[in-house]
């Protein structure tokens, strides 16, 4: 496919199957990810693939920890800031209650957050999770470069026909995730991404997105359609 359509059919995907994911595909995808925009050649990402039983392990973990309410470890960054304010508080709320409601969690149901955290750590069954880290000695410029790594992963994953789910609540439970992947100290985890192919089964979910007019100013040059 190309970059417009995988572009255009990437969605954090809320289920996969169970079907694994060859290595060489796997190692494709990340050799090639390596030709993402990194500032100053640093390329600052470390990230571990892991997959078979040492994932069903650290998701039998962490699920045991979702599912006695345990709120997590100590965050190392804020997942969002403290008080979101319009129009990015609208955007948060409609996703949220259109994902999970697409997987039978309703709003009002009490035991929203456990089960919210349940399938998280179950990494939605995927066979693959992609662990992001970076170097604790690394600033704002190069967690952007991640995210364009990441994002890199994510497109070259629809050419293979994969799908994927970048998941920042592992960061809820990064000392279980550490312990599993032999991150030293000297390492902070950005985020875990699942991969795999998306479940038969389930809604076919896709948040909305802001109109262009939105997010963008042109400069010197008007629109077309304006």
């Amino acid at each position: 496919m190309d970059v417009y359509e995988a572009v255009a059919s990437r969605r954090a995907v809320p289920a996969f199957s169970d079907e694994p994911v060859p290595i060489a595909v796997l190692e494709r995808v990340l050799t090639a990810a390596t030709r993402a925009p990194s500032s100053g050649n640093l390329q600052p990402w470390h990230a571990y693939v892991v997959t078979g039983e040492p994932l069903a392990e650290l998701k039998r973990r962490a699920t045991a920890r979702a599912l006695v309410g345990d709120l997590g470890d100590e965050r190392e960054y804020p997942m969002y800031p403290a008080e979101l304010t319009s129009p990015y508080l609208d955007r948060f709320s409609a996703a949220a209650a259109q994902r999970y409601r697409a997987l039978g969690i309703e709003r009002d149901d009490p035991d929203r957050p456990v089960k919210i955290a349940a399938l998280n750590s179950e990494a939605f069954g995927a066979p693959v999770v992609l662990f992001c880290y970076l170097d604790r000695r690394m600033g704002p410029g190069q967690w952007g470069d991640a995210g364009m790594y990441l994002q890199t992963v994510m497109l070259l994953l629809r050419a293979e026909g994969l799908h994927s789910c970048p998941q920042v609540m592992w960061t809820m439970y990064r000392k279980t995730v550490s312990e599993a992947v032999g991150a030293g100290d000297g390492l902070v985890l950005f985020c875990g991404v699942s991969v795999g192919l998306e479940k038969e089964d389930v809604p076919r979910l896709r948040t909305g997105r802001a109109d262009l007019t939105e997010t963008v100013s042109f400069i010197g040059v008007r629109p077309s359609g304006q």
